[in-house]
């Protein structure tokens, strides 16, 4: 497999075979993000795709194939068709193809094109929400408003495709940490993704956001409030069903929860951790990790 450059991918796609389709992100301009520096953006051709799916095609069964790197739902239609349809040839036993978008990106397909995508293998989309405050998506430059992450997860939904949503601890900074926590819980229920995951801001030197707190102009939330602030998020979201899990190794306390069933035990734990106020009771800071 050829691939350009650090490859990120979600953490649920650990054992799935990563197929790079592109190279960086297309728009790249979030100020907290660093996995794409240094990347100029392009779609790869067909042919080295190909080349890829062919290799792999020797390595026995894979279930699961990521596309990356970070939007690969850019790609045209007509081209993610091929690959797909390539994939599916060539890969014994696939039953899964997932793949990172943004909402814009999602927004550009209609149903009828994300159904066709499904039929041929996309089984989960991930994006990137971040916060549900108006106020931090601006701060942060993300390219899209909180009302097209709801419309982008609803296409997606329609389209009979899994949802996967990532949100992140500590963006809006001790300013706006109440806000943040209770709009993207609100924003979360309105989307109703099958999966929510949690992460907590994890500062990279050289990034806007990093020098936004070398300046004063961020302040971040202490352990304590970070989780204070996924208490509040928890609260204010209302699923139909939903796997939510804040166990990534940036975060302070690990949870899984099957909402709504066991939102109730994980609200009464966040409080009991806030009310006793033991940082033992926390991930060890040497054990957090991007």
């Amino acid at each position: 497999m050829k691939y350009e450059g650090m490859i990120y991918r979600p953490p649920s796609e650990a054992n799935s075979l990563i197929l790079q389709v592109a190279v960086g992100c297309s728009y790249n301009k979030c100020t907290f993000c660093h996995s794409f520096q240094g990347k100029s953006f392009r779609i790869k051709s067909f042919e080295e795709i190909k080349e890829d799916i062919d290799e792999a095609g020797g390595y026995g069964r894979i279930p699961r194939v990521f596309l990356a790197d970070g939007d690969a739902l850019i790609i045209p239609q007509e081209d993610l068709v091929k690959i797909l349809s390539y994939l599916k040839l060539k890969i014994r036993g696939l039953e899964r193809v997932g793949i990172y978008a943004n909402a814009v990106d999602v927004l550009k397909k209609s149903v009828e094109e994300l159904r066709e995508l499904k039929e041929l293998g996309l089984g989960i989309i991930y994006l990137g929400l971040e916060s549900g405050n108006p106020e931090v998506l601006k701060r942060i430059k993300k390219n899209a408003t909180a009302e097209q992450m709801v419309r982008a997860a609803k296409r997606v939904k329609e389209a009979g495709i899994i949802l996967s949503v990532t949100v992140l601890l500590g963006i809006g900074g001790v300013e706006l940490s109440r806000a943040h926590a209770e709009d993207t819980g609100k924003v979360l229920s309105e989307m109703d993704p099958e999966y929510v995951g949690a992460l907590s801001l994890m500062i990279v030197p050289g990034t806007p956001i990093a020098q936004a707190i070398e300046s004063g102009k961020l302040v971040l939330p202490n352990p304590f409030e970070l989780i204070r602030e996924l208490g509040l998020m928890i609260a204010n979201c209302r699923f139909t069903k939903c796997f939510f899990a804040s166990n990534h190794a940036s975060n302070y306390l690990p949870l899984r929860i099957r909402m709504p069933e066991e939102k109730e035990r994980a609200l009464g734990l966040i409080r009991e951790v806030l009310q006793k106020n033991d940082p033992s009771l926390l991930r060890p800071e040497y054990m957090r990790a991007l």
